[in-house]
């Protein structure tokens, strides 16, 4: 089901879709990651504490600390010749076929550019819209900041715009197919176990997210089977994802383990986590590994540089054999196909 928000004169009119992701530095340059990583960092969905609290951290401590190392991350995916990040590029190559199939399509990013609020005026007037956030797991350091970001720059800028907003797909029959797909040929060479690595969060993160949307506490044991808290519960929706794709797969539910990635901080995040399950698989004679990202549907820093990488570098000094990243959906043919499927419902 679909948020949705019409106007009584945009009734019937033809939708224009707007494809939201998270974004990318303006390029791997340190005053731009440095820029970047204030925008993101800043956002009290992504760290919660107290406004002036959370801008003394991250514009004192964190961004002038890891600015440096950052940019030289970015800049391991840089690609010179389109001047631009994997995550923009595939981003973009998604809304070009989406337009092939008679659609007219936009794209904004919730940090960097394009901003939603550019791409909101030059919106078309009398057209209706459709925000497909590009995640598929509900949580409010990705989907929910989109969404809610999007929203408030339309109540902003086009208070009369008629828009519904797409919901997670994390469950959809189109999403799991695509994804089974996507994995199935790696499956042909010898391998220990197929690991799904998905975007780790902040343990409290589930609290406050149902909290806030339900007035509910995240209950204890949750998230092995679907609750009222589901429609919100990142773990819940990651957990089915990985269930859904093992069947798809026909695997064995020990050929198939879930862990969650790119922890900062010290506070505790969903475990368990890949950097030390990493360094763990080969000491218990998992030495072939093919590692997947769900909850990424571009290729991007977390996915190239953190896991296919860095990753793989880990898990080869333990001791591992054989580690093989499989690339995220990006903009291939049965990709798109899925997307028209989970638009038109």
């Amino acid at each position: 089901m679909a948020d949705r928000r019409r106007t009584d004169d945009n009734k019937g009119a033809r939708e224009v879709v707007l494809l939201l992701n998270i974004g990318s530095p303006d390029s791997p340059e340190v005053k731009d990651v440095a820029r970047y990583l204030n925008s993101f960092l800043t956002d009290r969905r992504i760290i919660t504490l107290p406004f002036l609290l959370r801008q003394l951290l991250v514009r004192g401590i964190i961004t002038p600390f890891r600015k440096k190392s950052s940019a030289q991350k970015y800049r391991t995916v840089w690609d010179e010749s389109t001047r631009s990040f994997p995550l923009i590029s595939h981003t973009k190559a998604i809304a070009r076929a989406l337009a092939h199939t008679g659609r007219e399509v936009h794209v904004a990013m919730r940090y960097g550019k394009p901003a939603v609020a550019d791409v909101l005026k030059e919106l078309p007037h009398g057209r209706s819209l459709v925000v497909l956030p590009l995640f598929p797991h509900y949580a409010m350091s990705s989907y929910e900041t989109a969404v809610e970001h999007c929203k408030a720059e339309i109540r902003r800028l086009c208070p009369n715009l008629s828009f519904r907003v797409v919901q997670p797909f994390y469950a959809h029959e189109a999403y799991i197919r695509v994804l089974a797909d996507n994995i199935r040929p790696y499956l042909t060479k010898p391998f220990d176990k197929l690991i799904l690595s998905y975007h780790g969060i902040p343990r409290d993160h589930l609290d406050k997210t149902t909290q806030q949307a339900l007035n509910l506490r995240h209950p204890e044991g949750c998230c092995t089977e679907e609750d009222p808290t589901a429609n919100v519960c990142y773990r819940y929706q990651t957990y089915r994802t990985t269930a859904l794709i093992r069947e798809a797969l026909g695997l064995a539910e020990e050929q198939v383990e879930q862990v969650f990635q790119s922890r900062v901080g010290h506070t505790e995040w969903l475990r368990p986590y890949l950097i030390e399950r990493l360094s763990a698989w080969p000491q218990e004679e998992t030495k072939r590994i093919l590692i997947a990202c769900p909850s990424f549907v571009c290729d991007c820093l977390e996915s190239l540089e953190e896991v296919a990488d860095h990753g793989q570098s880990i898990f080869k000094k333990a001791g591992g054999a054989d580690f093989t990243y499989i690339p995220c959906l990006n903009s291939g043919a049965n990709w798109i196909d899925a997307l028209r499927n989970i638009l038109e419902e």
